[in-house]
């Protein structure tokens, strides 16, 4: 075993090096090369080590450099050093983190853990947390308590009754609500086509002015950095007026809660403490492996009350037992990857992540800006639209830029134009990467526009 981990450690050290210098979309000839997996059950063993080198020498070409200081596809931040080594370390251990007593590293390093996000999001303190698979399923865990909470003010106990005959309950969303925030509610019953949509402003922001009158059980559901701008909502005016119609509050911040950690950015995140829940995900911003999806509870019974479980098998002790707040048993000890990275980066860290990555989208959109390219959004954080010119012409950048490999972005549709959508978001990247980067943008571009004529 010793000698397998420390091969393993190697090939991914050398990966982690070699994923900064090389290109960031895997050649065609590597992803041609993944075929060599699909091959029969294999009828007799194979040596780890071996298993280890093909994974290693056939899979790492074949990944997207997304561990790099160039990936600004999506917002998928990096695995910070510390986090990496967590994870690496929680897996030796292979603790189920269900219980305190099967687990008792993990149970307390969620613990203390939870007490640290809530600190540095400015979330009240006494949340109830949970340590999930990712921001979809914070949201899905968050809008379990909700409908918990909601039903319940009408006498209906939907974990003992169901949905079946139970109150209906309106939900609010913005035009511009993440796919997940939909799919959560349809999964929880709720209805993805039930929802009532409030339209939003041009940069994505909903308008809080147009939220219908609420009656009965209602859950309304606001977004702090939105997928495309960056933008956040105005939680505060929407708390105010949803709480006088007794509705719950919820936020989807899947990264733009973070930027409550920045002193410099927290103003745009104003009143998102006076929500009722939030999801986030650690991956996108805290930058640790992924599968560390967060959801917060302002009363942690609803929570616990939505997710709970007893057996006789399962003892329950002083502590506070994980599985109570989850959707799963079975699961990993994600929690020791989110200490060890807010252990590593401290608050000031934290901060520096946030202000670096926004400083370095704004410097790209100075730059395409500079060279007579349209920015379409306020560039509030770490998220960039960028229009070179027609639909057709900017689809051709796009992929100009990710067949060229230097860094890697995206096409989006934004409020009926066709963009190429910058996101920033790993621990590494600097300056002289989004300098790089747009060298590259340039280049393609311009080249774009000198064959179309």
């Amino acid at each position: 075993m010793r000698e397998l981990l420390h091969s393993v450690a190697l090939r991914a050290a050398r990966y982690l090096e070699d994923i900064q210098e090389r290109r960031v979309s895997p050649t065609a000839e590597a992803v041609r090369d993944v075929e060599k997996f699909h091959e029969p059950l294999p009828e007799g063993r194979m040596a780890a080590a071996d298993v280890i080198r093909m994974l290693d020498e056939v899979g790492s070409p074949a990944t997207m450099g997304v561990a790099g200081r160039r990936f600004f596809g999506f917002v998928m931040g990096g695995s910070l050093p510390a986090a990496l080594g967590a994870n690496w370390l929680a897996s030796a251990w292979d603790q189920n983190a269900g219980l305190f007593a099967a687990a008792p590293i993990s149970a307390t390093l969620e613990e203390v853990s939870l007490r640290w996000l809530l600190d540095a999001l400015a979330l009240p303190a006494g949340c109830g947390g949970a340590f999930v698979t990712g921001a979809t399923v914070a949201n899905f865990t968050a809008l379990a308590a909700a409908r918990r909470a909601v039903l319940g003010r009408v006498g209906w106990d939907v974990e003992a009754q169901g949905l079946f005959g139970a109150p209906a309950i309106q939900v609010v969303v913005s035009e511009e609500a993440h796919p997940s925030v939909i799919k959560s509610l349809g999964m929880l019953g709720m209805g993805r086509e039930r929802v009532v949509r409030v339209p939003v402003d041009g940069q994505g922001r909903m308008l809080a002015g147009a939220l219908p009158e609420l009656n009965g059980p209602s859950i309304v559901c606001v977004q702090v950095g939105n997928v495309n701008t960056g933008s956040c909502d105005p939680v505060a005016e929407i708390c105010g007026r949803a709480h006088e119609g007794g509705a719950w509050v919820h936020v989807d911040g899947a990264f733009g809660l973070w930027a409550a950690a920045s002193p410099r950015h927290a103003h745009l995140v104003a009143g998102v403490a006076g929500a009722d829940s939030w999801a986030t995900d650690a991956h996108k911003w805290l930058n640790v492996p992924y599968d560390s999806g967060l959801a917060f509870v302002r009363d942690a019974d609803h929570l616990r009350g939505a997710m709970s479980l007893t057996a006789a098998y399962l003892p329950q002790g002083e502590h506070r037992e994980p599985s109570q707040y989850v959707p799963e048993l079975s699961r990993r000890a994600r929690g020791v990857d989110t200490w060890a990275a807010l252990k590593s980066l401290g608050r000031s860290g934290l901060s520096e992540l946030i202000d670096r990555n926004c400083r370095c989208a704004r410097r790209f959109a100075d730059g395409l800006a500079g060279a007579g390219f349209e920015i379409l959004n306020d560039v509030v954080l770490n998220q960039v639209l960028v229009s070179f010119g027609s639909p057709e012409a900017t689809g051709c950048v796009i992929a100009g830029i990710q067949e060229d490999g230097t860094c890697w972005c995206g096409p989006t549709l934004w409020q009926g134009r066709v963009a190429m959508r910058i996101s920033v978001s790993c621990w590494a990247t600097t300056e002289a990467d989004v300098d790089r980067s747009l060298e590259a943008m340039l280049r393609i571009a311009r080249g774009a526009a000198a064959q179309a004529r």
